[in-house]
């Protein structure tokens, strides 16, 4: 049978050596050294066992030296267990003010003074944590049954062809000079689906990136650029500018501010998706690529798949089927989402989009949809027959993922440990420190904010954690000097994201490092980090740049949002 294919499909290279681009060029020279140095690394569970050695020794020397910190935080109130307790109760408890004998309604947040001195992980409390908490860490650490989930569907599907039949209609569709920038612009819009383009996504793209001759690593580099350096802005309001925006005006209550709206960067984060978007696609075509070179096929599996001969007809029967399916399990959930009163609508004020049930469950009705495509496909094309093959592709792709969990498993413990020494907190408190001292005009303060917000990120990853940190110290400070708390939002969204794709702690990294293996034997953290220090830098430089000409021209950062009190 003729490959489905078509024209646009290119068959990689097997035996061509990748070309060493680097020459005289001292950035490629520079990136060689640094996937050299990054991949003589341990291996990434064994890295972590030492990182905890090293805490444990920086702990113990920090808290005998009596270093402590007293910083203004938010602590979130919990609401939810409340109200569940007061159900339990019958509704019978009332919060009060004692002050005034008035009933009140709970903040979200309460915002307190408190002073955080390190605590040792070597005394005889920190060695009673790391033997009580082992299990409970790995328990809590929910990155673990997020891959599982949405695993199970992407390999039911990728085990039946879908994944493979749907690569290749997307190649023959799309041009290839659009190809990188679809991948990089869909991992854009994915932080409206949390970690969806972390796990479906970016092998996904390394793959399509295969299929049409080009090096599957610059697909995958190209996608975890979208997903992960560009993840602070999208087209869409996503779960994540509710959390910040609640806690941006929690902060702003205690200065007499008004609140903000969600909306407040939406201006700001449309053009800056479009913008990094097409500077990310720039930076895989000029400089990720041809680094590459031509990719070599080492991994037999690649080698075997690119070879084997396709069932047109078969294909597209299963595609029809699949097309069916999913039309159906879209049905279903329109029917359970937009009717008034539906299951996955919040129950208290019917929204949506939000922190809302069907948002919570979104990671679930993608893994869903791609298990319910992939058995029907599977069924049209007559590659799976019967559910104990769906059963073992399930089985097949969670044996996949043994050496992931067992990084995970580390990962867990040094998260969880790093964070009980305060080192972390203490690390960012005293940087918010110097930079309240500092005497200098605000937009240089905006663009020392944001240099700031990026190093921390290599050692506080996560958009909200940190920010429930900085709101309090920081919108007081930029306040006085007539700088809205918008602007002081969007300068937080330009520097969190950049160093996601570069940073260790990033709980995705391994999975990233597992995907480049399926092409390159040998790769490691190393390859990963010098295949994404390009997209890092340019894209943090062409943001810096964005937003400082946003905010001298003036321009209102979302509906109502001025750059100036």
């Amino acid at each position: 049978m003729p490959s489905a294919g078509g024209n646009n499909a290119a068959k990689p290279n097997k035996s061509a050596k990748p070309k060493d681009s680097s020459g005289n060029q001292e950035s490629g020279r520079f990136l060689n050294a640094i996937e050299s140095l990054g991949n003589r690394i341990p291996n990434p569970t064994i890295m972590f066992v030492y990182l905890i050695g090293l805490v444990a020794v920086l702990s113990a020397i920090l808290s005998w030296a009596n270093v402590k910190v007293t910083d203004t935080v938010m602590t979130p109130v919990p609401t939810e267990q409340l109200q569940h307790l007061n159900d339990a109760l019958g509704g019978t408890l009332v919060p009060f003010d004692t002050s005034t004998g008035q009933a009140v309604t709970l903040p979200d947040y309460t915002v307190s003074e408190q002073t955080f001195a390190v605590h040792n992980l070597l005394s005889a409390d920190g060695i009673q944590v790391f033997f009580s908490s082992f299990v409970d860490n790995f328990a809590a650490f929910s990155v673990v049954a997020v891959v599982l989930v949405a695993m199970a569907g992407v390999g039911v599907a990728e085990h039946a062809g879908l994944m493979a039949a749907l690569i290749r209609k997307v190649v023959n569709v799309a041009p290839r000079w659009s190809l990188a920038f679809i991948l990089i612009f869909v991992g854009v819009l994915s932080s409206v689906a949390s970690d969806a383009g972390y796990l479906i996504l970016i092998p996904l793209s390394a793959a399509a990136f295969l299929s049409v001759g080009r090096h599957p690593l610059a697909g995958m580099a190209a996608a975890f650029a979208g997903v992960g350096a560009i993840f602070g802005v999208n087209l869409l309001i996503t779960p994540s500018d509710s959390m910040i925006t609640e806690i941006t005006n929690e902060a702003l209550g205690n200065i007499g501010a008004a609140p903000l709206s969600v909306t407040a960067n939406f201006y700001f984060s449309i053009v800056c998706s479009i913008v990094l978007t097409l500077v990310a696609v720039l930076v895989t075509v000029k400089v990720v690529e041809p680094r590459l070179g031509t990719y070599e096929l080492s991994d037999p599996l690649a080698a075997n798949s690119d070879d084997e001969e396709v069932d047109t007809a078969a294909e597209a029967r299963g595609l029809r089927f699949a097309f069916w399916a999913f039309i159906v399990v879209v049905i279903v959930i329109l029917a359970i989402s937009l009717p008034p009163g539906a299951p996955l609508r919040d129950t208290e004020t019917g929204q949506l989009i939000g922190a809302t049930p069907f948002m919570a469950s979104l990671i679930f009705i993608i893994s869903l949809a791609f298990l319910v495509c992939g058995i029907f496909y599977g069924m049209g094309a007559k590659t799976l027959r019967g559910g104990d093959e769906v059963v073992g592709a399930i089985a097949k792709t969670f044996g996949s993922l043994g050496g992931l969990l067992i990084m995970f498993l580390m990962i867990s413990q040094f998260i969880a440990l790093f964070n009980w020494t305060n080192l972390p907190t203490i690390a960012a408190v005293e940087a918010a420190q110097l930079l309240e001292q500092a005497d200098i005009p605000a937009v240089l303060l905006l663009i020392a904010f944001i240099l700031v917000i990026f190093i921390l990120d290599i050692i506080l990853p996560g958009l909200v954690p940190k920010w429930a940190i900085f709101a309090p110290i920081f919108l007081p400070i930029f306040a006085s000097l007539d700088v809205a708390p918008q602007t002081l939002l969007a300068a937080y969204r330009v520097g969190d994201s950049p160093m996601n794709v570069l940073t260790p702690l990033m709980v995705y990294m391994p999975f990233i490092v597992t995907i480049a293996q399926r092409y390159k034997k040998d790769a490691g953290i190393g390859t990963v980090i010098a295949l994404m220090i390009p997209y890092a830098l340019w894209i943090l430089v062409a943001w810096i740049v964005l937003f400082a000409a946003w905010f001298a021209l003036g321009i209102p950062w979302g509906p109502g949002a001025p750059v100036s009190m």
